[in-house]
């Protein structure tokens, strides 16, 4: 089956002005994030923005990118078009939408993600991790997938929340938002309205388990670097000094 990994990427972060183009080792952060895109070998990469520069900088570090609207409220909805626009032929059947701030993030949890749609009853794969500091459990920035095992490292989704959930003895797991869709997932996510516990809880991903769509999280064993303050960019600059190959 033909996979497209998509990067959405746009200028207007307001935490770190710029971020896709910040340097990280001589290259723009954008163009690390597709290197470990392109690492994974699950399928062509193409980096999807509103930006001339962005454009400009995936050239220069030898990435495809694709101009799309300036007006998308999400990146789901920016891949969506670029995704139309790349393969109006429909060959494409899966998508991954990785998000443009994870310079350092292992190629295997680009698979990982994808495997989840091994199973024909899964529209949308992500990625959750155990989550080991006691902090982080009341941390309304780290959103929580309650689900129900259905194999080993493999849950399926039946809530996400900012809150400290599920109640009880047990692990709390952190979701990781790298999503796999299934074409026909997407068309059907990007067409619906912002549901009501998705506008409450500020999580896209609550729209498509309000409509019934079936989310698996495979649990994997460490949590990507995001870049969103330049302390995380300092960090970033320190992990690929020691040593992550480009």
């Amino acid at each position: 089956m033909s996979t497209l990994v998509l990067i959405p990427a746009r200028m207007a972060a307001t935490r770190l002005p710029g971020k896709p183009l910040a340097d990280i080792g001589g290259r723009p952060m954008i163009a690390h994030v597709a290197d470990r895109a392109r690492d994974s070998g699950v399928g062509r990469v193409v980096i999807a923005t509103d930006s001339v520069e962005i454009m400009q900088a995936a050239a220069g570090a030898g990435h495809e990118a694709i101009m799309t609207g300036a007006d998308h409220q999400s990146g789901s909805d920016r891949i969506f078009e670029a995704l139309q626009t790349l393969d109006p032929g429909e060959a494409v059947e899966k998508i991954i939408n990785l998000q443009g701030d994870l310079p350092t993030i292992d190629p295997a949890l680009v698979d990982a993600a994808l495997r989840t749609l091994d199973d024909p009853a899964v529209d949308i794969g992500t990625l959750g991790v155990e989550i080991v500091r006691e902090d982080e459990k009341t941390n309304p920035n780290v959103v929580k997938i309650v689900g129900t095992p259905v194999a080993p490292d493999r849950l399926r989704a039946l809530y996400f929340t900012r809150a400290t959930a599920p109640y009880g003895d047990g692990p709390l797991y952190h979701h990781i938002g790298i999503y796999a869709y299934r074409r026909a997932a997407l068309a059907r996510f990007v067409a619906m309205p912002q549901s009501t516990l998705e506008m409450r809880e500020k999580l896209e991903q609550l729209r498509a388990l309000e409509a019934g769509m079936r989310i698996d999280a495979a649990i994997v064993r460490s949590v990507p670097l995001g870049v969103d303050t330049p302390a995380d960019l300092e960090r970033a600059r320190e992990i690929i000094a020691k040593g992550i190959s480009t």
